[in-house]
C-alpha cells in the first residue's frame, strides 16, 4: 500500500484566519467564542458562538463570486488556497487529472437558506436570486475547490453530520493509498451560526449559553462554531521526489456505525472505530501519546467517549493525553475534525498539546488526562482524532510524525 503525507494546510475559524494564528491561540488556550453578531439575535437564547470575526467577504471575492459562493464555500476556498499554496504544488496534465478534492459539511448552504426563506416568507416576495440552489447546495465548495485549481479527479462532498470532515479525510486517504490518485485536497467547512441554525439547533436542548467546558464536570452543553480546514494530502513518493516539506503522515483510518440510536452516542461504536484505526495503522496503542477527542461538552458525549477510549486503551489510557479544542473554536459541526486536525499536526511536530480550557471541576466519569487549561510541551510520535456523530456515525485519523 501507498504512504501518504501531508504537505499542506489552510484554516479559517474563530481563532484565526490562518494557521498560524490558530495555532498561536491553541497554544495560548485562547477563547475564541463569543457574542453572536447576527441578525435577530435577540430572539435566540442561545447567544454565543465560535464566530468567524473582522472577516470581510469583499476583500476576498469580487460581486459576482459573492453572489455564487454561500458563506461555508467562501471559507473552503480560502483555507484550500492557504494549503495549496504551503503544498508549492499546481496542477495541469496527468497531475490534474489525478488529483481531486473530498470535504465534509453537514449544513451546506444554510446561511442561503436562512436568507431566502426570510425573503419569501418574512419580507413576502415571490422571486429569489437564480442562483440560490447552487449556493447553497452541500456540495457546492467541493465543486468550487475543483474548478478554481483544476482538480480533475474524484471529487464529491461527504456529510455525514459532526463526523463530515473525518469521514471525507478518510476517503481522501484511502484514495491516495489505493492508487486512485496522487493528490487530494481535503477537509471540511460549515457555517450555520445564522438566526435560523441557531434556532434549531436550540430545539435539541444540548447548548450552553456561557461556554464550552468539554470533561469538567460543571459542563452545560455544547457552542457551535464556523469555519473551515483544508489539507494537501499527497502520496509520500510524489511528495518527496518534489522536495515537498512533511507536515505529518497519515497512517491509519476506521469509520462504524453505532447502529442503535439517532442522537445518544455509543461507547462499543466508538471504541470500535478507535481500535479500527489503531489496526488499521499497525500501530501499538502504547505508542498513541494524544488524542483530540470529539469532546463537545455535553454529558453523554464527554462520558461516552471516555468510557470508548479507556474500553479501546485499557491501562495505557491513564498514561494518554486527551484534550478538546472545540473549548476554544466551538463544534464547527462538518468542518470540525478538519480545524481539530490542526492541533493534531501540532503536537507531532511542535511537540505542543493544544489544551481543553474552562475546565473546572473534576468529573469521576471522566478521569482521563484532558490537559485542562493550559497547553502542554510533550513529545508524541503518534497521534488519534476522534469524530462521533449523530446518527451514531464514527470517523478516527491515525497520524504520525512525518
Amino acid at each position: 500500500m501507498r504512504r501518504v503525507v501531508i504537505t499542506g494546510a489552510g484554516t479559517i475559524n474563530a481563532l484565526g484566519h490562518n494557521v498560524p494564528d490558530t495555532l498561536e491561540a491553541m497554544r495560548e488556550g485562547r477563547c475564541g467564542i463569543g457574542e453572536l453578531e447576527i441578525r435577530d439575535v435577540d430572539r435566540l437564547s442561545v447567544k454565543i458562538g465560535g464566530q468567524v470575526r473582522g472577516y470581510d467577504e469583499h476583500a476576498h471575492f469580487n460581486r459576482q463570486q459573492i453572489a455564487l459562493y454561500d458563506r461555508f464555500t467562501q471559507f473552503a476556498l480560502l483555507s484550500a488556497s492557504e494549503a495549496i499554496s504551503q503544498a508549492g504544488l499546481t496542477f495541469f496534465g496527468e497531475l490534474a487529472a489525478r488529483s481531486g478534492v473530498v470535504l465534509g459539511t453537514s449544513g451546506g448552504g444554510l446561511s442561503t437558506q436562512d436568507e431566502n426563506y426570510r425573503v419569501v416568507y418574512e419580507d413576502g416576495k415571490n422571486r429569489v436570486h437564480p442562483f440560490v440552489v447552487p449556493k447553497l447546495m452541500n456540495n457546492a465548495a467541493a465543486s468550487h475547490v475543483s474548478m478554481q485549481w483544476n482538480l480533475k479527479g474524484p471529487s464529491f462532498t461527504v456529510a455525514t453530520a459532526c463526523a463530515s470532515s473525518n469521514h471525507a479525510m478518510g476517503q481522501a486517504f484511502q484514495m491516495i493509498r489505493y492508487g486512485l490518485a496522487d493528490v487530494m485536497v481535503t477537509g471540511g467547512s460549515e457555517s450555520m451560526l445564522c438566526f435560523g441554525g441557531v434556532k434549531a439547533w436550540e430545539g435539541l436542548r444540548v447548548m450552553s449559553k456561557d461556554a464550552c467546558r468539554p470533561f469538567s464536570a460543571n459542563r452545560s452543553g455544547m457552542v457551535q462554531g464556523e469555519g473551515a480546514g483544508a489539507f494537501v494530502f499527497e502520496e509520500m513518493g510524489h511528495a518527496k521526489a518534489r522536495g515537498a516539506e512533511i507536515l505529518a503522515e497519515v497512517i491509519g483510518f476506521a469509520m462504524t456505525s453505532d447502529a442503535a440510536d439517532i442522537v445518544m452516542p455509543s461507547k462499543q461504536g466508538a471504541a470500535r472505530a478507535i481500535k479500527g484505526a489503531m489496526q488499521d495503522a499497525r500501530l501499538p496503542k502504547e505508542k498513541v501519546g494524544y488524542i483530540n477527542a470529539h469532546g463537545t461538552g455535553t454529558a453523554a458525549n464527554d462520558k461516552t467517549e471516555c468510557a470508548a477510549v479507556a474500553d479501546a486503551f485499557g491501562p495505557h489510557a491513564d498514561s494518554l493525553m486527551l484534550s478538546s479544542t472545540k473549548s476554544m473554536h466551538g463544534h464547527l459541526i462538518g468542518g470540525t475534525g478538519a480545524v481539530e486536525l490542526l492541533a493534531c499536526i501540532m503536537a507531532l511536530r511542535e511537540g505542543v498539546i493544544a489544551p481543553t480550557i474552562g475546565y473546572e471541576e473534576h468529573d469521576p466519569e471522566c478521569a482521563l488526562d484532558v490537559v485542562p487549561n493550559e497547553a502542554r510541551e510533550a513529545k508524541v510520535d503518534a497521534v488519534l482524532s476522534n469524530a462521533f456523530a449523530f446518527g451514531g456515525l464514527n470517523a478516527v485519523l491515525a497520524l504520525k510524525a512525518a
